[in-house]
């Protein structure tokens, strides 16, 4: 049975491997529904759902590449605060949005700072990182 191309409804709960809860549906009150093997969702969490039964509870440990990928050093980069309007207020740890040359605006991390100079992370929050989830299959509509 697949549930390939099918409308699911999940219960979740993520953790890193400390044990450390990043997310979870059931907190929430809500399900997470989403069209299987349509990558609205990472590539392992789809792939374990599929061959999933109505009820069924099953334990995924996911490595960086099935997951955010693995952070990209060209996605980290430091520029000049002179060059940046308006960073000279910003804090390492803070998140700001930038905008790429269409307009669109994109998230970035400081990750350090000098009086000159200022570094920004634009990797997804969770790139890099092994991620563990407990699925429950609550329903296939049609």
């Amino acid at each position: 049975m697949s549930n390939q191309g099918k409308k699911v409804r999940v219960h979740y709960t993520g953790t890193f491997n400390n044990g450390e809860k990043f997310d979870s549906s059931y907190d929430r009150g809500e399900t997470l529904d989403f069209i299987c093997g349509a990558g609205q969702m990472i590539a392992g969490f789809d792939k374990a759902v599929e061959s999933m039964a109505v009820g069924e509870k099953v334990s995924i440990h996911l490595m960086p590449e099935e997951a955010y990928g693995p952070s990209d050093p060209d996605n980290i980069f430091t520029i000049a605060i002179k060059d940046l309007p308006g960073s000279e207020d910003l804090e390492v740890g803070q998140q700001v949005y930038l905008s790429d040359p269409t307009g669109r605006p994109f998230p970035v991390v400081v990750t350090a700072k000098d009086e000159n100079n200022i570094t920004l992370d634009a990797n997804h929050e969770m790139a890099g990182k092994e991620l563990n989830f407990e699925i429950e299959l609550v329903e296939v509509m049609n």
